[in-house]
């Protein structure tokens, strides 16, 4: 499987000449989700969910479906009958040849005044790639590949570092870093390389690992 890394929380998946893509927010790069087969969102913040975008993505391949949670499919079923299918915590599918679980229902506290919105991961493929959105999810099953959100307005260093050791991935790849600056990237890599207990890498928008 061969994982690109777009920019903050998307990502692209390729495997058997399919494309998954997660996570195509405005934060990310303006064709993120084009050309792709299926596409999955983990919950309706703007880093994550470009209502706009996704439209253009489903009305320029009328083959390309969602899978998202009710607050997002909300939006779009309407206009896209059948191609937009509503997910929760426990479900499983198949989106473009790629095996999906279900994980998770809650956005991590932003702060105590903040109401919750719901959020969920997936795990993809019985465990080579999890990206749990905008939470410290953790499945409950092996992972490879955690693509971690490393810096995020809810999460603080040592959160994250604990997150890796519980998950306990082969490697992690940073996600949700588009507003971590160049100054303090060494200061991640460094403090979530020596003390996760886990091979962490990052990829720059636009590069590619096979996992």
């Amino acid at each position: 499987m061969k994982l690109t890394k777009m920019s903050h929380a998307c990502v692209r998946l390729e495997k058997d000449g399919r494309t998954l893509v997660l996570d195509p927010g405005g934060f990310s790069e303006e064709d993120a989700a084009v050309g792709a087969d299926a596409i999955l969102i983990t919950h309706e913040h703007a880093d994550h969910f470009d209502e706009g975008r996704l439209r253009a993505a489903l009305d320029a391949d009328p083959a390309t479906e969602i899978w998202t949670l009710k607050s997002v499919a909300d939006q779009l079923a309407a206009a896209f009958p059948g191609r937009v299918h509503t997910v929760g915590h426990g479900d499983a599918f198949t989106a473009a040849g790629f095996d999906v679980q279900v994980h998770g229902e809650l956005h991590a506290v932003i702060h105590p005044d903040i109401p919750r919105i719901t959020n969920v991961g997936y795990l993809i493929d019985g465990g080579k790639v999890f990206h749990p959105g905008d939470a410290l999810t953790v499945p409950g099953r092996p992972v490879e590949t955690l693509m971690l959100p490393v810096m995020a307005p809810w999460n603080k260093i040592s959160e994250v570092i604990d997150y890796v050791r519980e998950v306990r991935p082969r490697r992690a790849y940073d996600v949700h870093d588009a507003l971590l600056t160049d100054l303090a990237r060494p200061i991640y890599d460094r403090q979530i390389g020596a003390l996760g207990g886990a091979d962490h890498q990052r990829l720059a928008p636009g590069t590619s690992a096979d996992v």
